[in-house]
């Protein structure tokens, strides 16, 4: 791998004769925010291109950077748009390509995060991924692991800023058992890693894991329905008949929970010295729903 290369000159390229070497969906409303700006006051920085040139001679380019400029420019009609040229191989391009949109941030999580893993698929270390995007050693290693495992749940929580890394690294760590996990978020607490609405997140982010998976569902609406075969229908049941099995465990947990606490209540409230306290500090009568729990017939 050479060293990185510089923009070169500015030429006007026709957009007929770009082709883009790392595609992405893009939000609509971030597009038309670019084209709105186009418009308005014109494009502020030209895209990035490498020449491709065909054997017959005719000059064509690899887009390395700029799609949604390039797409603003063809949707307003225009035919040529400003370039830098840069001569760079095929593989140094692609990783302008994921280096640039990582660093900029603006793609959505998933995409950005499979961006590193593509950096590492072509051979790049850690370091030297954190060094060509600007994040952190630790940040990258981090993220590799939550990929390698498949936890998009806990990915897109990490770059949205809902969970911290740390402790995103730790749930994936306790696996699929609750007790585990439940461990770990008690860890993450005590250790000052998730406080507040981070700990609502992540409680939030696990109940999502536990019940619909590590992965997040895509939905392409260009792709045609699923054709209901006898085999389809028994997985769909058997999906079905986990998740109301994992509900029915939930459930039961959370009872035994419920069964303890009325019990730990009932010793604290028959202690005489407990109640002095509570009759000192005001807090001598309990809430109808759980006194009716605490003492049978709701005393």
């Amino acid at each position: 791998m050479s060293k990185e290369h510089r923009p070169g000159t500015i030429q006007m390229i026709p957009l007929d004769r770009i082709d883009i070497l790392n595609p992405r969906d893009r939000n609509s409303r971030i597009f038309n925010e670019i084209v709105g700006n186009i418009k308005a006051i014109g494009l502020k920085k030209p895209i990035t291109v490498t020449p491709r040139p065909l054997a017959n001679g005719e000059a064509r380019f690899l887009l390395i950077c700029g799609e949604g400029r390039l797409k603003a420019y063809q949707s307003i009609g225009e035919s040529t748009i400003p370039a830098f040229v840069v001569q760079v191989n095929d593989e140094e391009a692609l990783i302008m390509s994921l280096a640039e949109n990582i660093a900029r941030r603006q793609s959505r999580p998933l995409e950005l995060l499979a961006g590193i893993e593509r950096l590492r698929d072509q051979g790049y270390t850690k370091k030297v991924i954190a060094q060509k995007t600007g994040l952190s050693l630790d940040y990258v290693k981090g993220i590799l692991t939550l990929l390698e495992h498949g936890e998009e749940r806990l990915l897109v929580a990490v770059e949205s800023g809902r969970i911290p890394l740390n402790a995103a690294l730790e749930i994936a760590r306790a696996g699929n058992d609750e007790k585990d996990v439940q461990a770990a978020l008690q860890d993450a607490y005590e250790s000052g890693q998730l406080r507040g609405k981070q700990l609502i997140q992540a409680r939030r982010i696990v109940l999502q894991r536990q019940s619909l998976g590590r992965a997040i569902a895509r939905h392409a609406s260009s792709k045609t329905p699923t054709e209901v075969t006898t085999s389809s229908l028994v997985r769909s049941y058997q999906r079905e008949v986990d998740r109301q099995k994992h509900m029915i465990k939930k459930a039961e947990f959370a009872q035994q929970r419920l069964l303890f606490i009325v019990g730990a209540l009932r010793q604290l409230l028959a202690a005489e010295n407990f109640t002095t306290l509570l009759r000192a500090e005001g807090l001598e009568t309990l809430p109808a729903n759980l006194a009716e729990r605490v003492w049978v017939g709701g005393l």
